[in-house]
């Protein structure tokens, strides 16, 4: 993999265009959003911190719905600089900080992440396709009929004979959590696409389609565990019958205690999330406000920081916490991107 230099002399030029045309009276960077993106984030800000005068940016782990409505809330120091995602930006976010007067937004894509199921190491492991997840998690499924009808598996056995005698008990993360989201687009909807009758219905209604392929079932076979993927980890360690969605830096962090399911065949690796064969595997972002950028001390260099080589290339520092980087020519675009600053078309 090609490693891209983010020239030393374009940092410094970016810097320099700092004009300051507000102040306000806080003097750290305020970032929330994402569980996902939260340790990497967290990591970037400790070294920050400790490298630079100035002080530790204040990272929260709010979920990334959570972080959008608090970044889209408005402009000033009582408000976030940036917002961790673990998806893009929705229109209606989007639409939403418009009108409380967030009008110029930088998106970075940071790197690739992959969510995994997973379970507690040292009991069978599952290998599971797209389809046994959808059968499995949603609200409603296929009646064999051409209709649907209320989900009543009981264990992954009734979802697939090849499966386990195990009851189903996942846990997982809340609606408004960016994970949930990007399980819901890459699993459970490749896993409702496996029915060519519900395939169909995207082209006739798209509503009607995510509803039934993104809708999750409400009788306790999956658990909302919160925004905490730590907690899922050590739920996981204490209940061996159940399995749990988190990203894959989690798993890489906690490679003693848990282990991933195999999906569509592809191992959760680090090499099959970059190349692309492991089917559930999205970008992450962070979103900068524009306008707090010359007001908020130290907001440009922190996010120079975070899209640096040392940070986020091949090798970098965050790629030994999990983080799956970017290839060369998408790091290339990401330095045009960032270091002019250039807000969202």
């Amino acid at each position: 993999m090609k490693r891209t230099n983010i020239p030393a002399l374009m940092i410094a030029s970016a810097l320099s265009m700092s004009v300051t045309s507000v102040v306000f009276a806080r003097d750290e960077v305020r970032v929330v959003g994402s569980s996902t993106v939260y340790p990497f984030s967290t990591v970037v800000a400790e070294r920050f911190g400790r490298s630079t005068n100035f002080k530790t940016p204040v990272v929260e782990s709010t979920g990334t719905g959570g972080g959008f409505k608090l970044f889209c809330s408005g402009v000033g120091e009582g408000t976030p600089d940036v917002a961790n995602a673990s998806r893009a930006i929705k229109s209606s976010e989007v639409e939403l900080c418009a009108k409380n007067g967030v009008a110029d937004i930088v998106e970075v894509k940071v790197g690739y992440d992959g969510i995994v199921l997973a379970n507690a190491s040292g009991v069978a492991k599952y290998n599971l396709t797209t389809r046994d997840i959808f059968l499995a998690l949603a609200k409603d499924v296929p009646d064999g009929n051409g209709a649907l009808k209320p989900n009543d598996a009981k264990t992954w056995k009734d979802v697939n004979p090849a499966l386990p005698d195990a009851k189903i008990e996942v846990l997982g993360p809340p609606p408004t959590s960016g994970t949930r989201d990007a399980f819901a687009e890459l699993a459970m909807e490749s896993g409702c696409k496996a029915f060519d009758w519900i395939k169909a219905v995207k082209d006739q209604d798209k509503k009607r389609f995510q509803a039934i392929c993104h809708s999750v079932r409400e009788d306790g076979a999956y658990i909302e565990a919160g925004e905490n993927d730590n907690l899922i980890v050590q739920k996981l360690d204490a209940n061996k019958n159940a399995l749990g969605i988190f990203g894959y830096s989690f798993l890489d962090q906690n490679m003693d205690k848990v282990q991933a399911s195999t999906i569509n065949g592809s191992e959760a690796t680090f090499e099959n999330i970059a190349d692309g064969s492991y089917a559930v595997s999205r970008p992450l972002y962070f979103y900068v406000k524009k306008a707090h950028l010359d007001a908020i001390p130290g907001l440009r260099e922190f996010v120079l920081e975070f899209v640096s080589d040392d940070a986020s290339a091949e090798e970098g520092y965050l790629e030994e916490r999990g983080l799956i980087p970017m290839s060369g020519d998408e790091r290339d675009a990401l330095v045009d991107q960032v270091v002019n600053f250039k807000s969202m078309s």
